[in-house]
């Protein structure tokens, strides 16, 4: 049991370097904690909520998977390597593509709400 317990320590721990060493997971967070706000701001559905916890969730961990194979490329090949520079250019490729699907599922989600929110206020 404390080996299972002292799993989500080091989890933790690599959460919390990420979020203290990484700017594009603290531009994550912030997202993240906008999308809530907006969430609870316009009473978005539940279906909607899942979407929206989905999407968060994807982008943290593919920052998270990022930052780990940018630490274990710099790891393995220290010096300058074309190859481990393609690596790492795909992990952030992998960042790109969740964080635009996740931008375009908020905006499915709350474009029309803002929009109704304008239109009414009109």
């Amino acid at each position: 049991m404390n080996k299972f317990l002292r799993g989500f320590v080091y989890a933790f721990n690599g959460i919390w370097h990420a979020a203290a060493t990484q700017l594009n997971f603290r531009v994550h967070l912030v997202c993240a904690l906008i999308a809530v706000f907006a969430g609870y701001a316009f009473q978005i559905s539940s279906s909607e909520w899942l979407w929206v916890i989905f999407c968060i969730g994807m982008v943290l961990v593919a920052e998270l998977f990022n930052t780990a194979i940018e630490f274990l490329t710099d790891l393995v090949s220290p010096e300058y390597n074309k190859k481990a520079g393609l690596v790492k250019d795909m992990a952030a490729g992998a960042v790109l593509i969740t964080a635009i699907a996740a931008l375009i599922i908020g905006l499915v989600i709350f474009v029309p709400k803002l929009l109704a929110l304008i239109h009414h206020a009109a």
